[in-house]
């Protein structure tokens, strides 16, 4: 790892970025720290985490809110592709990574840094989204991870930076790594580590347990506009405020948890708890309009797209050739992905129950087997005739030959 002058360091003010400032001083001369601590909607209040990196340290503590950028450049693309790592989960922290890098390399770029630094471990996949991103983005920048490199356990990392005169208050301690923002919450490690322990309800903050649900169900209708969401309840909405008013209401009817082995792309597999109530439904409600607006052939083919597309992010690859490449496709896709779904909320399931659309496909028409049916029928037998006459050539040609 070679040296640098002046670093950006991705800042949380947890023990291992706090401890990161004077490990980066003094074990690996950096002669300049800049914190820069992301907003991304995770209710953290901000300016005590911006105070303590200048007291850890930093020379110059930056703080960004980038809420509503997080959602109309980060997550409404997804939703749009109805992007799924492994058909289950809808990458609410994934998400968040390529939109951090881009603030470190702009800070970087800014403040004349020769490079940046973050927190990550050598056995998680935000190492690997970090690093791509910012190569992607600026491949002169160094990218330095001290915590995949100096080998301290937790109890060790506060030893380390208490020789620096920092102070880690004394509380309570979770067994849980969690991460969280306002697309979802992730939580895994301690006893979640074993895949036979059931979670705890203590670790869910944004989604209540069936048994604290209301006994009636919620309607909801989501309005979208070329594949955005923009309206709850035909009220149109700013994006950050739909979210948090979805995410409070499917949340309160337990709708929104994942409990999944995942493939990590570092080679192990992990079990990850995550609460993602609004970002579930929005994929789900806008996959159900994609049905009632898009031909056979767009659906269908999309499907395998969308699971590129997943994996693409999942993979740390949001600024590559291959995902611009499929942005193309998937916006051009949803220029008829206008409309409204309504959804049934209760009791832990989101249930699409009505679905409406001025570029519907639907014709009741050719659809109805009432008195207003316009569908040839004559025409089918001709087409099964087509249709099947290579399975009826091959079925002639293997009972001859048998």
């Amino acid at each position: 790892m070679g040296r640098a002058e002046r670093v950006v360091l991705a800042y949380s003010g947890g023990v291992d970025t706090t401890v990161c400032i004077p490990y980066l001083k003094n074990e690996l001369g950096v002669k300049e720290v800049i914190t820069l601590a992301a907003d991304l909607g995770q209710g953290d209040e901000l300016e005590p985490i911006r105070k303590k990196a200048l007291s850890a340290g930093a020379a110059e503590s930056l703080v960004v809110d980038a809420t509503k950028e997080f959602v109309t450049d980060y997550a409404f693309p997804a939703i749009q592709a109805n992007a799924l790592y492994e058909n289950r989960y809808p990458l609410s922290t994934a998400l968040a990574r390529p939109l951090i890098a881009r603030l470190l390399v702009e800070a970087a770029e800014k403040y004349g840094a020769d490079a940046v630094a973050h927190g990550c471990t050598g056995k998680g996949n935000d190492q690997v989204r970090f690093d791509v991103a910012i190569a992607a983005l600026n491949p002169k920048l160094k990218v330095l991870a001290p915590a995949r490199e100096w080998g301290m356990s937790r109890p060790e990392a506060i030893a380390y930076g208490e020789k620096f005169g920092l102070s880690f208050p004394v509380k309570k301690s979770s067994p849980y790594s969690i991460d969280r923002n306002l697309l979802g919450r992730s939580i895994e490690a301690g006893p979640l580590e074993d895949p036979w322990n059931e979670p705890l309800e203590e670790i869910y903050v944004m989604t209540k347990a069936i048994a604290d649900t209301p006994d009636q169900p919620d309607y909801v209708e989501i309005g979208f506009e070329q594949g955005i969401p923009v309206s709850l309840g035909g009220q149109k909405l700013s994006p950050v405020e739909l979210i948090t008013q979805l995410n409070a209401a499917v949340g309160r009817h337990g709708i929104g948890r994942l409990d999944m082995i995942e493939n990590r792309l570092v080679g192990i597999k992990s079990r990850e708890i995550y609460e993602t109530p609004a970002l579930l439904v929005l994929i789900a409600a806008h996959r159900d309009l994609e049905s009632l607006t898009l031909t056979a052939d767009v659906t269908h083919y999309k499907r395998g797209i969308e699971q590129t597309y997943s994996e693409l992010v999942y993979n740390g690859l949001w600024y590559s050739p291959l995902k611009a490449a499929l942005d193309a496709f998937v916006t051009q896709t949803q220029t008829r992905v206008t409309g409204t779904v309504r959804l049934k909320l209760f009791k832990g399931s989101a249930t699409v129950v009505g679905r409406k659309s001025a570029n519907t496909l639907y014709s009741d028409a050719l659809s109805t087997y009432g008195a207003d049916d316009q569908f040839d029928h004559q025409a089918a037998e001709g087409f099964i005739y087509v249709w099947g006459l290579p399975t009826r050539v091959w079925a002639e040609k293997t009972r001859a030959s048998s």
